[in-house]
């Protein structure tokens, strides 16, 4: 399978099997009303009366209750193991932006992988909504204005250099890296510009949603 299954001109929610809460996807598909579900999302959807446009992934985990609530047409099954279903969505949906929930909470590996594609994903504007957090790979400068004290992290999925503004701990000449110095739990202390070179992941509050969609989408 290689054509394209979806397309949208503005954003899509791409909905996990992981933990969703449901005020946080009814504010999603307000700005962006085209649900994608990405194998077992495709259950999370029926349980809370939504239904996706397309369900794409190996199909391991879809329930037959909504295997009969979703036309068959909309169940895209692509058998490759090589990805994992929010890597087999990001490839076979196109879009202007992505919210993506539910690829976060119960298993571990699962949001490893998530954040994986996520750092992998330069360029690729997704934004993804946790329990407590979003998170978004950092482009190599961007600028944000915060309320000061205002958690702010950084983790780095690579060798990372950078330069701050308006962080209450700078990280200039400081060398990040995943298995070395990581840059969370710091804080706002006035605006904040980044200027980052490698892959890095944001991670800030959910109060936090319209500055940080901003920056996804290059605003």
């Amino acid at each position: 399978m290689s054509e394209v299954i979806v397309h949208r001109n503005g954003g899509v929610v791409l909905l996990g099997g992981g933990a969703v809460c449901p005020a946080d996807l009814t504010h999603a598909l307000q700005l962006a009303p085209c649900l994608v579900a990405a194998d077992g999302g495709g259950n999370k959807a029926i349980e809370y009366n939504y239904q996706p446009v397309a369900v794409i992934g190996d199909m391991d985990s879809l329930s037959s209750n909504a295997r009969d609530q979703i036309p068959a047409e909309r169940i895209h099954r692509v058998a490759e193991q090589d990805s994992t279903d929010f890597g087999k969505c990001l490839r076979f949906v196109h879009a202007d932006f992505f919210l993506a929930i539910g690829f976060t909470g119960r298993r571990l590996d699962h949001t490893l992988a998530t954040l994986s594609y996520l750092a992998q994903n330069q360029g690729v504007p997704i934004l993804l909504i946790g329990e407590e957090d979003l998170i978004f790979r950092a482009p190599p400068r961007f600028s944000m204005a915060l309320p000061v004290g205002t958690r702010l992290s950084l983790f780095p999925f690579g060798a990372v250099q950078g330069r701050s503004q308006g962080l209450r701990w700078p990280i200039d000449g400081i060398a990040l890296a995943p298995n070395g110095r990581v840059g969370t739990s710091n804080e706002v202390s006035g605006p904040v510009v980044l200027d980052l070179d490698g892959p890095c992941l944001i991670l800030l509050p959910k109060s936090c949603f319209d500055q940080a969609l901003a920056v996804v989408r290059g605003a």
